[in-house]
């Protein structure tokens, strides 16, 4: 089952003939950009990534790290969510504005190199969680390639793992914009806030790991197994996170959950 999922997204990409992805250097897009490598080769395939407020350092880190590892031709951009008409009032339909600026960033990347299509790494899961960036690229053409091959998380987790891709086990991530409370507006010094206070968790080896704010608190989420550790260091942890701003530190005994800010929204405003 799993090897007609793969070969069907083989026949899909191949479809395409020569192709840009948007390459963040998470588990989706690696795996995306390998397999379109392995079908179209490396002249036919461009992987750009968008250096942004709102996107993780470590993380661009690892998309440097990992487009060298695969040896596709790498371009990164400079873009800026926070200049974005809507997006810093951070509603429901956040994602919505950053995703269509993204592909409005990329389209001329297209045209430049005469290319046939933009892929991104939208999956399978995504479909049963809200996702307002779908509908952004929906509107602008933009496949996404392991989703139409019903591919899910798990699944290409196996399939990145028997490709000898280092991202196999790598923990999901999101923008940093998703750590803070809709309504709440997003600034270039809670995005900060954020993104040091996570490096310092994963400091203390804990792996996956959100630091969702709300206002002046900070709600740490981790695995389950995790959550001992940050006992553990929890004096440090309030310490180190009170100097980057926050006022209050606090876990969240739930764990870990993707896309938790979502349940506050209303059902019908995720229609």
């Amino acid at each position: 089952m799993l090897l007609e999922k793969y070969k069907n997204l083989q026949d899909i990409i191949q479809k395409m003939e020569k192709v840009v992805v948007a390459f963040s250097g998470g588990v989706d897009s690696t795996f995306l950009l390998k397999v379109a490598i392995d079908t179209l080769g490396y002249d036919n395939v461009l992987a750009v990534t968008a250096d942004s407020e709102t996107y993780p350092s470590s993380e661009l880190k690892d998309a440097l790290m990992l487009s060298k590892w695969i040896g596709a031709n790498h371009r990164i951009i400079q873009t800026s969510e926070l200049a974005i008409p809507g997006y810093t009032a951070n509603n429901q339909n956040r994602c919505y504005f950053c995703k269509s600026s993204l592909f409005d960033h990329l389209l001329p990347i297209l045209e430049e190199y005469q290319f046939n299509q933009i892929i991104y790494g939208v999956i399978a899961d995504d479909a049963n969680e809200f996702r307002p960036g779908m509908k952004a690229a929906k509107e602008k053409g933009i496949r996404g390639p392991l989703q139409e091959a019903d591919l899910f998380k798990e699944e290409i987790r196996i399939l990145s793992k028997e490709a000898g891709l280092p991202t196999w086990d790598k923990p999901s991530f999101a923008c940093l914009s998703s750590r803070i409370a809709y309504g709440d507006i997003i600034t270039k010094d809670k995005l900060t806030k954020v993104d040091k206070s996570e490096a310092y968790l994963k400091s203390l080896d804990i792996n996956q790991v959100r630091v969702r704010t709300h206002g002046d608190t900070a709600r740490i989420e981790v695995e389950p197994e995790d959550m001992p550790r940050v006992l553990q260091f929890h004096v440090a942890i309030t310490k180190r996170l009170k100097e980057f701003g926050y006022k209050y530190v606090s876990l969240d005994l739930t764990g870990y959950t993707s896309g938790s800010m979502n349940i506050v929204l209303e059902k019908e405003e995720m229609l």
